[in-house]
């Protein structure tokens, strides 16, 4: 089956209200242990890629990579740009072969955020490409992405009408409540499922899509700090929140934290319970499938794509 764009994995997900997962891929162990998962979980999945990822494993590697899953598994996959940070950006993808793109202008105020996002439309939609954009901005440190929580905002109903209405983007990520990186809560976790009722209520037809949204899984956590890892205290969004989502109109959700964290746990557990492995096979084979399961219950237990596809 070759690429296919959001259109038709995002209309099923309305019409049977359960979501998609959109995770960042950055070298072949995280793609395939991520296609293998849907494969076998029989889900459309989404391979998104930073700019960062770009710039790490550049842009051709990555793209014949999802050339290879595609060959190996007949289930829809989309490649998606995460946060376009630029027209540039965006259009270099659309050139290479992505079937979608985001253009994250949500940093920009919101004349020059519609401005910026209906250039990428005119463009993308002239080659078959489809956009997601952003209204709202999410704290938190992800690659490129860096936002104070003083800084961040919940997103505004009413102007993510006009802004659907005024770009022509093809789906939305709004701010709801979630945070980029592995620290997304000081307090108990909280999802705005208010304003994610009212978007629906008035944009029925957009795809709603849901950035920051990683579990921190607390298992993996532990086992990232029982093997040498210092990352206290870290906090995600609940699997029962997402779920929630996913049953609540929300058509797209981002999961990268989470595979960061299942290859990095795997590799340390193999590292201190065997110091004479010395052989990459070893420790990311071990990556692999973790974050193989990682996916699998994402799919299965959280957002509700098994046997979707």
């Amino acid at each position: 089956m070759p690429l296919v764009t959001t259109k038709d994995m995002f209309k099923k997900s309305m019409e049977e209200h359960f979501a998609i997962g959109a995770f960042n891929v950055n070298n072949m162990e995280i793609i395939q242990g991520i296609v293998d998962a849907a494969a076998e979980e029989h889900s459309p999945v989404i391979l998104q890629v930073s700019s960062s990822a770009i710039k790490y494993a550049r842009i051709g590697y990555l793209r014949k990579m999802v050339e290879a899953a595609l060959e190996e598994h007949d289930i829809p996959i989309a490649l998606h740009l995460d946060h376009g940070p630029d027209f540039e950006t965006c259009k270099l993808c659309v050139d290479n072969g992505f079937t979608s793109v985001m253009i994250d202008g949500s940093k920009y105020d919101f004349d020059e955020n519609v401005r910026l996002t209906k250039q990428v439309v005119d463009y993308a939609h002239a080659h078959g490409v489809v956009v997601e954009a952003e209204i709202g901005k999410l704290a938190g440190v992800e690659d490129d992405v860096n936002v104070a929580e003083g800084d961040s905002m919940y997103t505004d109903p009413i102007q993510a009408k006009e802004f659907v209405e005024k770009t022509g983007c093809d789906s939305l990520a709004i701010a709801i409540g979630t945070s980029h990186g592995a620290y997304k809560f000081k307090g108990d976790p909280k999802l705005r499922f208010d304003i994610l009722a009212k978007v629906k209520e008035l944009i029925p037809n957009t795809p709603i899509v849901l950035h920051g949204a990683s579990t921190v899984i607390p298992e993996l956590v532990d086992m990232c700090n029982k093997y040498g890892g210092n990352i206290p205290g870290a906090k995600g969004v609940p699997d029962d929140m997402l779920h929630q989502a996913s049953k609540s109109g929300v058509s797209k959700i981002n999961v990268d934290t989470d595979l960061r964290l299942a290859m990095t746990a795997q590799i340390r557990k193999v590292f201190a319970e065997d110091p004479s492995v010395f052989d990459p096979r070893k420790y990311l084979g071990e990556a692999r499938a973790q974050i193989k399961e990682t996916v699998q219950h994402k799919i299965r237990d959280v957002f509700g794509s098994s046997n979707k596809a």
